[in-house]
């Protein structure tokens, strides 16, 4: 998400940390919850990823006893969205689409280039890429669509083309 900052859904996330849930967040921007702090939030890694686009998924992906539950909403969680807003939360039923948006957070908790890991004290440090293939999430969803639209254009069927001409006035 872009922003995280209500405090009835930080102190949840705390409550679950301290149950022993492991919860991994793309926080782009505002985050106020502090992660990694023992007996608190050691449980909790945020990742902000800022690179070249502004985009960021609301994607939210529960391991509910084995059984996997995704979701995608339009609200970041902060109280102006969760309190004064209408906002839409909805599960992503078809197998097929669940795969391609677990891909995508996969993809962003890999990011090694443009990610930075939020510290116990509130400062972010950059991955450690040591031994680690490279990865820039930006740029792999970039080369994954150009491919996707390639296949597509090998895979669809001819189609007529029609060229506009504008009737020219004779004066």
């Amino acid at each position: 998400m872009n922003s995280l900052c209500d405090k009835e859904v930080i102190a949840a996330l705390y409550e679950a940390s301290c149950a022993g849930v492991k919860i991994e967040m793309v926080i782009r921007g505002i985050c106020c919850l502090k992660a990694g702090v023992p007996g608190l939030s050691e449980n909790i890694s945020v990742h902000s990823i800022v690179g070249n686009f502004l985009e960021h998924s609301r994607i939210f992906i529960f391991d509910n006893g084995g059984s996997t539950e995704v979701y995608m909403g339009s609200a970041d969680w902060m109280p102006r969205n969760l309190d004064k807003r209408v906002e839409i939360a909805f599960p992503v039923e078809d197998e097929k689409l669940k795969e391609e948006v677990c891909h995508i957070l996969k993809t962003e908790l890999e990011d090694n280039v443009k990610a930075h890991i939020l510290q116990p004290g509130g400062t972010y440090e950059k991955v450690d890429r040591r031994g680690k293939a490279r990865v820039n999430s930006q740029e792999q969803f970039c080369e994954e669509a150009i491919a996707m639209a390639e296949q597509a254009m090998k895979n669809s069927q001819p189609q007529n083309e029609r060229v506009f001409i504008p009737v020219e006035s004779n004066n």
